[in-house]
């Protein structure tokens, strides 16, 4: 291609879930009410953790950090959805573009694998409950989340690096609600062939490695169970990770559904409906997830409160 046709995008246009402006303010005030209820659910579930003593465990450490990326992970992306949805300019800019970008992949990376850490955690605690509390150290769990922090920030360094070297000529719209890698590949006027094989290789063994890992995990687990012979030693271990199960399997089945499958360009339809569940609804559902399920988590507020009156 000519050297001429080659030029640097200042911005690219989201083009968003519809043009209908009726359907744009019901969707609007629905995920305006998902975020807020996702901010509330996963402050309160952070803060929940933090204040009572009882929670101070390793299983409740990785899900006050699960809570913390939920919570990023939908800032990153609902704020300018919702601006896109209320107004009829649909502009990013390249940096803000490849800044949400970075994030996503950055964030959605790290809590495959802090949910990898978890499984792990409710193996140790399912499998060698004798052992529980010398494996589970606090320096096996703070260096657990650092790796998944650490792993995270390396899968998403490969892909927007790949990405940044991509030539757009002047194609500008991107067929999503935001900056996803897959739309933003079919922009490119240049040849995707290589950049696409690193992504995937790099995306796809993060899900893979971490999907292993937790499939190894539950094995154990539903081993370990099914040797258990009394009928409420069985009900108890299985509630225990039966939340976990729960998060896991709707997380990894929109991620496998979305991006595990043969590239075809970006249009709106079904790929969008996955991405607003996984990027939007998700990040609402698991603090809904772990204390709806938990006795613990349900208590604790009662616990915090009847606290903080002794205290006085």
């Amino acid at each position: 291609m000519g050297r001429r046709n080659i030029t640097h995008v200042s911005d690219f246009i989201l083009m968003g879930l519809t043009d209908s402006e009726e359907i744009r303010l019901v969707l609007f005030t629905l995920f305006l009410l998902i975020y807020l209820i996702t901010v509330l659910g996963n402050v309160g579930m952070i803060l929940i953790i933090h204040l009572d003593p009882q929670l101070h465990t390793p299983m409740y450490f990785f899900l006050s950090h699960l809570s913390f990326l939920d919570l990023s992970y939908s800032s990153v992306i609902t704020p300018k959805t919702l601006d896109n949805l209320l107004t009829s300019k649909k502009n990013i800019s390249y940096m803000n573009c490849f800044s949400q970008m970075y994030f996503f992949v950055f964030l959605g990376a790290t809590e495959c694998f802090l949910l990898s850490s978890m499984a792990y955690d409710r193996y140790v605690a399912i499998c060698n409950p004798l052992h529980y509390p010398v494996v589970m150290s606090t320096r096996r769990c703070c260096s657990l989340v650092f790796g998944s922090y650490l792993i995270g920030f390396m899968d998403t360094s490969v892909n927007v690096l790949c990405l940044t070297r991509l030539n757009f000529c002047n194609s500008k719209t991107i067929y999503h609600f935001f900056c996803d890698g897959p739309a933003i590949l079919a922009l490119s006027c240049t040849n995707t062939h290589d950049i696409e094989i690193i992504i995937f290789i790099s995306a796809g063994s993060t899900l893979v490695v971490s999907l292993i890992t937790i499939s190894v995990s539950y094995v154990s687990i539903l081993s370990t169970i099914l040797k258990i012979t009394s009928t409420s030693g069985k009900q108890k271990a299985f509630s225990t990770c039966a939340s976990h199960l729960l998060g896991v399997t709707i997380f990894y089945g929109t991620m496998i559904f979305t991006y595990l499958k043969p590239s075809t360009s970006y249009s709106l339809g079904k790929d969008q409906v996955a991405s607003v569940f996984y990027t939007i609804v998700i990040p609402m559902l698991n603090p809904l997830i772990y204390s709806l399920r938990n006795k613990e988590v349900k208590n604790a507020p009662n616990r915090v409160m009847k606290k903080k009156k002794d205290s006085k």
